[in-house]
């Protein structure tokens, strides 16, 4: 391939990288750094072995591959030392992102799905890094078990039993709840705004969660809180520790969530997912909020 064509080959993998290293490591900044690696990578292969490589894609694919297994293999130590709970990177949709005051490459831009929502990414953090891996490979960009055995340096069939493990505690997390239902977060937004604490609580489901991450940068509970009263509560309060707090209903993930802001900064990005109860009413089962202003630089404010 001429130095042209090759260059325009290459960095036309560049999205299909950043939505593969995103889902794999939960965080924007780290799959930047891991499809930038990548890169680095290719241009310091002699040119001779660049025109040795059939298929440019599935080569940089191997490699960020690689590079992220790495990664989550050493987070698992970071996350160690974080501060309270570590909650994947929120990304906005496509107004959110043009209306960042930088210009934002589409490149740059994650595609938002179902395996993308806050929902399906905390599960996959629970995943070992090999599973998540083969998962994320196989069931989400379709793989086939023999690339992705080279990937990840198996066997095919264990390869295949790793993406089943993988199904299996998905279908364990996700069995009880559905993404989150637009009228349910807006009614949320209302019932907080008015203070009202019963609204509150008959919004959420009998054993709903809410978890925060706040990083040790700003204050937030430094465990899950559990059951309607309790978050109900806890995001009343919030309401009188900053005064003049807005909530604007915005596409968290690809699912219907909220953002606060203050003083034109975004403070706080939350995600929702819903559940339905007895009587057949859904109710909101879990909320991920991400204070930790590092995972909002991709917000406006």
């Amino acid at each position: 391939m001429d130095g042209t064509d090759g260059l325009a080959e290459v960095m036309s993998e560049r999205r299909q990288l950043l939505n593969l290293a995103y889902r794999l490591l939960g965080s924007v900044a780290d799959a930047e750094d891991a499809v930038q690696e990548t890169y680095a990578r290719w241009y310091a292969l002699p040119r001779e072995r660049q025109e040795e490589i059939a298929s440019v894609g599935a080569w940089l694919t191997t490699v960020a591959s690689r590079i992220c297994l790495d990664q989550l293999g050493s987070a698992r130590s970071r996350r160690e030392r974080y501060v309270g709970e570590w909650i994947p990177e929120p990304v906005p949709d496509a107004r959110e992102w043009a209306a960042v005051p930088a210009p934002v490459d589409p490149a740059d831009r994650v595609t938002l799905d179902e395996s993308v929502s806050m929902a399906f990414l905390v599960v996959l953090d629970a995943m070992t890094p090999a599973e998540r891996v083969a998962f994320v490979l196989h069931d989400v960009f379709r793989y086939p078990f023999a690339e992705v055995a080279r990937i990840v340096g198996r066997s095919p069939e264990a390869c295949r039993q790793l993406a089943s493990s993988a199904r299996r505690r998905l279908r364990a997390e996700r069995a009880p709840a559905a993404p989150a239902r637009a009228d349910l977060v807006r009614d949320f937004k209302t019932a907080w705004e008015a203070r009202d604490m019963a609204a509150l609580v008959d919004l959420l489901d009998p054993n709903a969660s809410m978890t925060a991450d706040g990083g040790g940068l700003v204050g937030a509970a430094l465990h899950p809180v559990v059951g309607p009263e309790a978050i109900a509560r806890y995001v009343l309060d919030l309401a009188r520790w900053a005064p003049g707090m807005q909530l604007l209903e915005r596409e968290v993930n690809g699912q219907p969530g909220l953002v606060a802001r203050r003083d034109g900064v975004t403070a706080a990005v939350a995600a929702f997912d819903t559940a339905a109860v007895g009587t057949g009413a859904d109710r909101i089962a879990r909320i991920w909020v991400v204070r930790n202003p590092e995972k909002l630089r991709r917000w406006p404010g």
